[in-house]
């Protein structure tokens, strides 16, 4: 049977590459591939990933050649990703305490969720794609936390790329708190790759300094004593999986990201990088 792999991408800007790597592995392994963004929006590439004269600021160089551009294009361009799933339809949001009725309230919130489970056991895998969007609308987002933890209680693969790997990090039990990555091993956006300034985003007319958060710190501090951090700084490629995990530091790790996962799919992987 052919496998579903589910996409969520930023309504805010997704990084063309780092959609491109995943869904390139998973097409030529005959993989069916399903987009969601939070709202059923369609996304969109940060134009900056589809420049091959872009130059990244902290490492001084394009980070996109030109053939990747063109395809990154292509597939941003295509009917592919027209009217993508809205998590808003699929995940309930929690209710707020202070709202009347509150424990009648959080007993439909917990029925309605308890069929998330059901969805779930019909994709293979999670890709949360990354880029400067998913700080804006993915991180920090309930819904998506909700999806991510029923992927883990069906110990199904999970793709965090860049940006997209702070979900993970924010992922938690109501009741202990404790992150889903404590006790992993990790990499995601280093302190060295970010920018100092012009953090952007589509559709707003926002353009932030340096990024809200370091990446990495909350990383470092979410896998906890027992788990660890990648940063792997100098080397071209970050790639960690520690199952059911699949982590990537930034854009040239996209399509190592995609073979791991296919590996993992296939091939049972377990572990890499570390």
């Amino acid at each position: 049977m052919s496998k579903k792999i589910l996409y969520v991408l930023s309504e805010y800007g997704y990084w063309g590459e780092e959609l491109l790597g995943p869904v390139t592995a998973t097409d030529e392994a005959g993989y069916e591939s399903v987009f969601a963004t939070p709202n059923g929006k369609r996304p969109q590439a940060l134009p900056p990933s589809l420049d091959p004269g872009y130059v990244d600021p902290p490492l001084g160089r394009s980070v996109t050649t030109p053939e990747v551009a063109v395809a990154a294009r292509e597939l941003d361009e295509s009917a592919r990703l027209d009217n993508p799933l809205s998590l808003a339809d699929l995940i309930p949001e929690r209710p707020y305490n202070s709202e009347p009725g509150f424990l009648r309230l959080i007993e439909a919130y917990y029925r309605e969720l308890s069929t998330l489970d059901d969805e779930v056991r019909g994709y293979d895998a999670l890709v949360i794609v990354g880029g400067s969007g998913p700080i804006v609308d993915l991180a920090n987002n309930g819904r998506l936390h909700e999806l991510i933890l029923a992927f883990v209680r069906a110990d199904k693969p999970i793709v965090g790329e860049c940006y997209g790997v702070a979900p993970l990090a924010f992922a938690r039990d109501w009741e202990d708190r404790e992150s889903i990555i404590r006790g992993k091993h990790v990499t995601g956006h280093c302190k060295e790759y970010d920018y100092k300034d012009g953090t952007g985003f589509v559709g707003v007319d926002f353009n932030m300094g340096p990024p809200p958060y370091p990446l990495e710190y909350i990383l470092r501090d979410a896998t906890g004593p027992d788990g660890r951090y990648h940063g792997n700084v100098g080397k071209e490629t970050s790639v960690i999986v520690d199952h059911p995990f699949i982590t990537a530091r930034s854009t040239p790790d996209s399509f190592l990201a995609g073979q791991k996962l296919v590996e993992v799919l296939e091939q049972g992987l377990r572990r890499f990088g570390w």
